[in-house]
């Protein structure tokens, strides 16, 4: 098995993003990565089941954990389109996922740093964060998706 680099696990984000928005929901994806395979997927689809929670990181983590028969996702890096919100970043502490790649900044929600680091605060666990890649291509898919709705 190859183990793919940072692009190439945002980019199969980046196209459940562009997935999400073509049913409506805002575009977000994510996927979970364990040794170089993409064992979980996910995409908002809050408007599509009307459901608060079905953020592509939940979405992600839930498919992960039902591969993997597990609740821990040790070794796992998540990559995501938009910086996490407490509710997904709540999760990730509690899956035990290593590291966090996001896309953008979320300046009215983001747990990542952009409204608080819930990573730093004392929970018994903390992944790693990297912003990026793909910053400027995940914000602009955001910012356009909101310029259409108004």
């Amino acid at each position: 098995m190859t183990v793919r680099g940072h692009e190439y696990y945002m980019a199969q984000a980046l196209a459940l993003a562009r997935e999400a928005e073509r049913t409506g929901d805002v575009p977000v994806g994510c996927v979970v990565v364990r040794d170089g395979e993409i064992i979980g997927r996910g995409r908002n689809r809050r408007e599509a089941s009307g459901d608060a929670t079905a953020h592509a990181e939940m979405e992600a983590i839930r498919d992960a954990c039902a591969r993997t028969g597990a609740w821990r996702l040790h070794g796992c890096a998540l990559y995501v389109t938009m910086e996490p919100c407490p509710m997904c970043a709540g999760a990730i502490l509690n899956a035990r996922i290593e590291e966090i790649h996001y896309g953008t900044r979320d300046a009215k929600a983001g747990c990542c740093g952009s409204v608080l680091n819930l990573f730093e605060e004392r929970f018994n666990h903390h992944p790693r964060i990297y912003p990026g890649p793909f910053a400027a291509e995940c914000e602009g898919l955001l910012q356009a998706f909101f310029r259409a709705l108004r």
